[in-house]
């Protein structure tokens, strides 16, 4: 990438197993390339890059962490014909915790912030920190930006920040996650239906393995049904979501279960895998379900708290204007799409089968009270953003 003076920003999304990456040009925002690395630390890896001019890489490679791939990733962005020189990275962090309520340039006191509370999102941040602290090695002179998930809901009223424990617990608050991409459907409502399409009652619902809805009221997070970790709210691929506390006490005396094994079973043996004993995957729980009572358990708990969400969500705002489903689940599931609006006609929503079943923009009926969408999300696009802006900042400050 060296020898332009056409400046480059690189956006670095990590899942649990997967790594997403995309290269933008500085002074446009567009993207010039996208890309991820599957199946993490299992056989079968594989590179794949999308060019905006539509070319395409698929390698198998080896890599067993996420730093494995972004070293990987560096080797063949220094080879690759990329137009430019990268003069940023923004990391996707999934807490920012209490003192990060916003998107940061990344120094020692951001990085001794996230080991201080790195118990706040175990199954996250020690990636993340590894990826950043690898990225500042690697390329020392590349600015490197914190986009933390839990911005998005840092102006979320108190009463729903609270969480009913003793106030010496400092820290211990209701944070919210899936910010970037709530971010960016704000935007797309923006852009489609005008500013006062992002200022209505809006919930959204970003269903995926991970998942998480929002109520969102004049362009502002009202609440939203992740916690303190991104284990709460409803049930997940792997994760319980809301649970009883009792729980912990019960398993420790009847089961043996510590602390450690306690999280590991909330946040990987649980939620949609858990019921179904078989599959994480609700496609595969959607084929077995004619034929598997608790598969079909599994996809009817999963739907029934989502739609116990948008009913408590519509009370907080006093009534809802749009429902927006994102996320590998809620672009490409139709059938989850009309299980959870099934009984919510008397909220004003009437979902259009055929518009639903296209997957079309905008699924519900003509007559609909409330706008039914379906957004593909971008949270590459929203870090990306962020990168630029606080680049910015940082060009005007030297």
């Amino acid at each position: 990438m060296a020898g332009s003076d056409n400046q480059l920003v690189l956006t670095l999304n990590g899942g649990s197993s997967s790594l997403k990456f995309a290269l933008y040009a500085a002074d446009q925002g567009t993207p010039h390339l996208r890309g991820q690395f599957d199946r993490l630390g299992r056989a079968g890896t594989t590179f794949r890059v999308r060019w905006a001019d539509g070319r395409n890489l698929d390698l198998p490679v080896e890599a067993k962490d996420h730093v494995s791939a972004l070293s990987i990733l560096f080797d063949w962005l220094d080879k690759a014909a990329t137009r430019g020189r990268l003069v940023a990275t923004g990391h996707r962090i999934v807490h920012g915790g209490p003192r990060y309520r916003s998107h940061s340039v990344v120094d020692n006191d951001l990085i001794g912030e996230l080991g201080r509370i790195v118990d706040y999102a175990p199954e996250h941040l020690p990636a993340e920190i590894a990826m950043l602290e690898f990225c500042r090695k690697r390329q020392p002179d590349v600015l490197q930006i914190a986009c933390f998930d839990t911005a998005f809901h840092r102006d979320m009223p108190v009463v729903a920040r609270l969480l009913p424990l003793p106030r010496r617990f400092a820290g211990a608050e209701r944070y919210g996650f899936h910010g970037l991409s709530y971010s960016f459907l704000l935007q797309d409502l923006e852009r489609s239906f005008g500013p006062e399409a992002a200022r209505e009652r809006l919930i959204m619902a970003h269903l995926g393995n991970g998942a998480s809805l929002a109520a969102v009221h004049n362009g502002r997070s009202v609440d939203t049904s992740m916690s303190f970790t991104p284990a709460a709210g409803i049930p997940m691929g792997t994760r319980t979501g809301d649970i009883d506390p009792g729980l912990v006490r019960f398993l420790a005396q009847t089961e043996g279960m510590d602390a450690e094994a306690f999280d590991h079973m909330v946040n990987q043996e649980a939620g949609l895998l858990g019921v179904s004993g078989t599959s994480s995957d609700l496609r595969e729980l959607l084929a077995a379900e004619p034929s598997d009572p608790r598969a079909a358990d599994a996809i009817a708990l999963f739907c029934y708290r989502i739609k116990q969400a948008i009913g408590g969500f519509t009370a907080v705002l006093g009534g809802i204007d749009r429902l927006v489903f994102t996320g590998g689940i809620g672009e490409n599931a139709p059938l989850i799409r009309e299980r959870v609006c099934a009984g919510l006609e008397y909220l004003g929503i009437a979902l259009d089968q055929v518009l639903n079943v296209q997957g079309r923009a905008i699924i519900s009926t003509s007559t609909s009270a409330v706008a039914v969408h379906v957004i593909a999300t971008d949270e590459e696009a929203i870090m990306a953003q962020a990168v630029i802006a606080l680049l910015q900042q940082e060009n005007l400050a030297s």
